[in-house]
């Protein structure tokens, strides 16, 4: 990686020399505590029988045989949990985020209640002594289904004729919303120069974290969850909802997680089932996902259908934007998968653009697929996408030049708010622009370009600006307590699943109270050690729990004010607090802040919880360069040169370590991932590693990574979240340099060696 540094002395990091890593000498020694390396006394082994079918009806369960199984302590199926009165899953955002106008959908079965609506959707849940055991029995398990007709596709779930999931989901539309300035837009569209539209199929993808899925439930009076989750506090209360008990009768406990990207945020029915099965068991039950079950039931992300018209006048100034999407949600809609559609999504829809006037009509319906949750950038993603691959067919289109259009139309007025009234505080994107166009060096570009015709191949450059916002759930909370052996914990209702908090979060506490760094410790990961917690979702723990550290420590200062005033016999106002320290001012009298706990016990431990009035909006331009062998259509990645913006940087190794695995997952999506299922069939035919591409380190090229960083002013650390720009800016920069490489347009899907080849074809 090259690291380049735009920022200003105003804007640079808050903390001094950033401290290395805390985690990695655990992680990189085998230290690390995951779900699979904790250990119960008499723990039992869970399966899930899950439908081979996408959809169908269940016509008799047989499981006499698999009960009689050795080792089998139980089988339970949704006869069982309908006895024991436990409650289906209801999504997070039930309603339009802009109308409140109800969602139609259809709450999610613990286990197939009579139909099952896509391929692994659980049906029985087997307990015995020991993961064969349990294995075992499940095979034995007979299930007679009578086969319905499946939809994999969104734009066919909503023909006239297409096998409807529910009678709850008439049409199997959840959602069918009209927003924005139609009439303008219209006009605009219909009386402007330039007028281009262009449809895009924003490809599902599979999350894939590291550490797959798994929980352990434990039953003694109250119910205790050992998980692999990435937001604690927000499942134990929807899983005490359908155990049909209060949160406080649940605890959830997360360890160190293994990555989670949006697949482990939302509610997942075996969180209660197996809970449910520790109490009809009496004894502890373990469930961890095999890479199958990653594959078949945890929440995937994208599947996004687009057509969108951009109208410009005969200068190249944009004049209106209309989009009309198609959201396929899967089979159920799951946690805030709806809301994305009428939050994320149209919440910046013209990105980084001036367009006055902006329409949008957005679909959400259910298909016979896995449920859809989200990734980073969910919404966000979908809608750069659409703005940057419009842009470039615009220019090609209209006879303007792609970089010259995207500076014409830059917002330069800070704060932006748009035609739907979203306001941005801050961001210079023109000045990220050209540093990025400055340090991709295109003014070389041709003489690289010529150096690959004369090998054969073809090379081009692609341009994606990004825009997004992050915060996540409004609320966060810490609780800061001074230790009687003299070290500080600093509690948090955000959690790490790889980002570095605990570097990071200390760093900041260290920095406000001039305390050492190594004698903060944070703890995190169980809903007992907290009021509430926003987890980590949406780049949220820097801004979020960061802001509830740099209050709780003004209120710490407050109180270590009025205390040192009475040490130093000195008047409050005489009292100046600055690097650890207390002084009466003028004089040489001094007390450390570390000496008050001593002195008045208890007092500066501090409990505090905030609710934030605006997101942060990182933003700023990827460039990349790919190579295409024109016999094969093979598309390799050749440079890849950013500049983000992520306000101030607290810590520029962990923000690099953040921006760098995002542009992986950008890139991943951009060449080589896609979850296909057989339209036919339903069955999802990418569903191991044998057939579903991650990308690895050798279909990466080095980064070129710069910040340019302009303080966020609506919180007082001036952080923005730093996590998902190359997710969000990777797939249109790549499918750009694609098209100008091979002069191919509407390239839809990762960009496959095939893909690209059969295109071509066409296109020659």
């Amino acid at each position: 990686m090259t690291d380049r540094s735009n920022n200003r002395d105003a804007n640079r990091a808050v903390i001094g020399d950033a401290p290395r890593r805390r985690e990695d000498a655990r992680f990189v020694t085998g230290h690390g505590t995951y779900l699979d390396d904790v250990r119960f006394d008499g723990v039992t082994h869970a399966v899930f029988l899950r439908s081979p079918h996408a959809h169908a009806r269940i016509v008799a369960i047989d499981a006499l045989d698999a009960l009689c199984s050795p080792g089998v302590l139980c089988i339970l199926t949704a006869q069982d949990v309908a006895a024991d009165g436990l409650h289906k899953l209801r999504p997070t955002v039930e309603a339009n985020v802009q109308t409140g106008e109800p969602f139609r959908f259809l709450p999610q079965p613990l286990l197939a209640e009579g139909v099952v609506r896509y391929v692994g959707e659980p049906i029985a849940l087997i307990v015995a002594e020991t993961r064969h055991q349990a294995l075992d029995a499940a095979e034995r398990i007979v299930v007679d289904y009578e086969t319905l007709p499946a939809i994999t596709r969104a734009l066919e779930a909503i023909q006239p004729n297409a096998p409807v999931l529910t009678d709850e989901v008439p049409g199997n539309i959840c959602l069918d919303w009209h927003w924005g300035q139609t009439a303008a837009v219209a006009d605009a569209i219909e009386n402007a120069p330039h007028v281009t539209t262009i449809t895009l199929d924003n490809h599902r993808i599979v999350t894939n974290p590291m550490e797959p899925r798994g929980a352990v439930g434990l039953y003694d009076g109250r119910y205790t969850l050992h998980v692999s989750s990435q937001n604690i506090h927000g499942n134990r209360d929807i899983a005490a909802g359908a155990l049909g008990v209060a949160p406080s009768s649940v605890r959830f406990i997360a360890h160190d997680v293994g990555g989670g990207f949006g697949a482990k945020n939302f509610a997942y029915a075996e969180h209660t089932l197996i809970l449910w099965a520790a109490r009809r068991t009496g004894r502890p039950v373990k469930w961890i996902a095999t890479r199958s079950e990653t594959f078949l039931s945890d929440h995937q992300a994208r599947d996004h259908f687009s057509t969108a018209s951009l109208a410009l006048d005969k200068e190249g100034n944009f004049l209106a934007l209309h989009v009309d999407s198609i959201a396929n949600l899967g089979a159920y809609m799951a946690g805030g998968s709806g809301g994305v559609q009428t939050n994320q999504y149209p919440h910046l829809q013209g990105t980084v653009y001036t367009v006055p006037a902006m329409s949008l009509h957005i679909r959400a319906v259910l298909t016979n697929t896995t449920p859809i949750g989200v990734t980073r950038g969910p919404g966000f993603g979908e809608a750069v996408n659409i703005m940057e691959r419009l842009i470039d067919a615009a220019a090609s289109q209209c006879g303007f030049d792609r970089i010259e259009l995207r500076r014409r139309n830059f917002v330069r007025q800070m704060p932006m708010t748009n035609a739907f009234n979203f306001v941005v505080d801050s961001g210079d994107f023109r000045a990220a622009f050209d540093a990025a166009i400055d340090n991709a060096d295109l003014a070389h570009f041709a003489a690289r370009r010529q150096v690959s015709e004369d090998r054969g191949k073809r090379r081009g450059v692609g341009l994606a600006c990004h825009i997004k916002a992050t915060g996540g759930l409004p609320t966060e909370n810490v609780d800061i307590r001074f230790e009687t052996d003299g070290t500080v914990s600093l509690i948090t209702g955000t959690q790490t699943i790889g980002q570095g908090h605990e570097t990071t979060l200390p760093q900041i506490l260290a920095d406000r109270l001039g305390l050492p760094n190594a004698i903060i410790h944070l703890k995190q990961g169980d809903t007992d050690l907290i009021e509430m917690g926003g987890g980590h979702g949406s780049s949220r723990a820097t801004y979020m729990g960061g802001t509830a550290i740099w209050r709780a420590s003004d209120i710490i200062i407050a109180k270590g004010k009025a205390i040192a005033s009475r040490v130093l016999e000195a008047a409050e106002t005489d009292i100046v607090f600055a690097d650890g320290i207390f002084r009466v001012t003028g004089t040489d009298r001094s007390v450390a802040l570390l000496q008050l706990p001593a002195e008045a016990p208890g007092t500066l431990d501090t409990y505090h919880q905030w609710t934030r009035e605006a997101m942060t909006f990182p933003n700023g331009t990827h460039i990349a360069e790919v190579e295409v062998d024109p016999e094969t259509g093979s598309v390799t990645l050749e440079r890849l040169t950013a500049v983000d913006d992520y306000g101030v940087i607290v810590n520029p190794m962990i923000a690099a370590g953040q921006a760098h695995g995002a542009i992986a997952q950008g890139a991943g999506q951009a060449l080589l991932e896609h979850a296909v299922y057989d339209s036919a069939s339903g069955q999802p035919i990418s569903g191991s590693f044998m057939d579903y591409a991650m990308p690895r380190a050798g279909d990466l090229p080095s980064f070129d990574l710069g910040f340019a960083s302009m303080r966020c002013t609506t919180n007082p650390v001036g952080v923005k979240g730093c996590g998902e720009a190359g997710a969000v800016a990777l797939f249109p920069a790549i499918a750009n340099a694609i098209t100008d490489a091979v002069g191919i347009s509407g390239l839809n899907g990762p960009a496959s060696g095939s893909r690209v080849w059969q295109a071509m074809q066409k296109t020659n």
